[in-house]
Order: structure tokens, then C-alpha cells, then sequence
């Protein structure tokens, strides 16, 4: 088994600073909140989703509606994988049409996840515009998708990880950069 390094990119009071700007970019470049709705990706971009909402309440004194995207069926690498997909609920109760959705997903890498989300949206209807809230932004990108709000960016390698630990309790929320660790022999001709 590899070693793995991790670095603190993002401890509890910086994920809630962070998600605290993105909420207020937010509501700035929408004009407000009339038409505007938050739909977070399935598996902690959901979780994020809801904890924007939580400070536009809180800023603007309004809930705006929020949904969670399930995009399994969407990928591009759903043959691929060795176990059966385990599919989630898609939950967006409310209409799409005509709505300035804001996307909202944990790590931005290769643009992949961004693009299924995209294409599962509108099978579900046609908004005004999408746009892309990530919490990290770790660049190395497949397809050219760039976030519209990006809360923190940390360019990084293929080999290297960014894990997001969100919880119950935001207290206990991190963002690591997970690094392999260098073995006696690696990298030596």
C-alpha cells in the first residue's frame, strides 16, 4: 500500500468564508434571487448546494429553491466501471423553465461530471441559463467547462487528489489535497 500525504487546503472557517463569497457573487451577478434556483450534483455537491442556500437565507432573508441532481445514467464512463452504478434520487421540485440555475459540485477536474450534469438538466427542461458554482477548482481540464464561481483554485497533477469532508457538522469540514508519497526508486534511471 502507497503512502498518501495530505495538506490542509481548506479548513472548516475557510469552507464557510468561501461558500459565504460565492453566495454573495451569487446573488450579485443574478441581480437578486427572482429566478434563480440551486441544484447541487449528488454526493457532496448537493450538500454544498443547500449550504448556499443557507447563506443567501441568511443575507437576503429568502429560500430559493434548491434540487439535487443524479447524474449516474449520464456518464461517460458508466460502462467502465467494474460494479453495477448505484443510482441516486434526482430531486428538482420545481420547474426548470425559465430559471437561472446555478450548478453546484464539490471539485471541478476534468469537466466530465459538469457536462453529464448539463445534459441531465435539460432532459429535466430548459432553464435561462446554467451556471457552475464549484467549491475547489483543480484545473486540468478535458472539455472546456470553467466554473462561474469558483470558491478556491489549486492547480494540481494527475496523481494527486482533492477530498472534500463534508458533514453533519460544518465545524468538521476540510478540504485536503491528497499527495502519493514519494517511494526510494521513483523517478531514479
Amino acid at each position: 500500500m502507497t503512502e498518501t500525504y495530505r495538506r490542509v487546503l481548506l479548513n472548516a472557517a475557510a469552507v464557510r468564508r468561501t461558500l459565504a463569497r460565492m453566495a454573495h457573487q451569487i446573488v450579485e451577478r443574478n441581480r437578486g434571487t427572482d429566478r434563480l434556483a440551486l441544484v447541487g450534483i449528488v454526493r457532496r455537491g448537493d450538500v454544498l448546494a443547500a449550504r448556499l442556500r443557507q447563506q443567501i437565507r441568511a443575507a437576503e432573508g429568502v429560500d430559493v429553491p434548491l434540487g439535487r441532481l443524479d447524474i449516474t445514467l449520464y456518464r461517460d464512463d458508466l460502462g467502465r466501471a467494474d460494479a453495477p452504478p448505484v443510482v441516486r434520487a434526482t430531486d428538482i421540485p420545481f420547474p426548470l423553465d425559465d430559471v437561472a440555475v446555478v450548478l453546484v459540485d464539490d471539485v471541478l477536474y476534468t469537466g466530465r461530471t459538469v457536462r453529464a450534469a448539463l445534459d441531465a438538466l435539460v432532459d429535466l427542461g430548459r432553464p435561462r441559463s446554467i451556471q457552475l458554482a464549484v467549491l475547489v477548482d483543480r484545473g486540468n481540464r478535458e472539455l472546456p467547462i470553467q466554473p462561474d464561481y469558483p470558491g478556491h483554485t489549486e492547480h494540481t497533477r494527475p496523481d494527486e487528489q482533492v477530498e472534500v469532508r463534508l458533514g453533519d457538522d460544518p465545524d468538521q469540514d476540510a478540504v485536503f489535497l491528497v499527495e502519493p508519497a514519494w517511494t526510494p526508486g521513483e523517478g531514479e534511471a
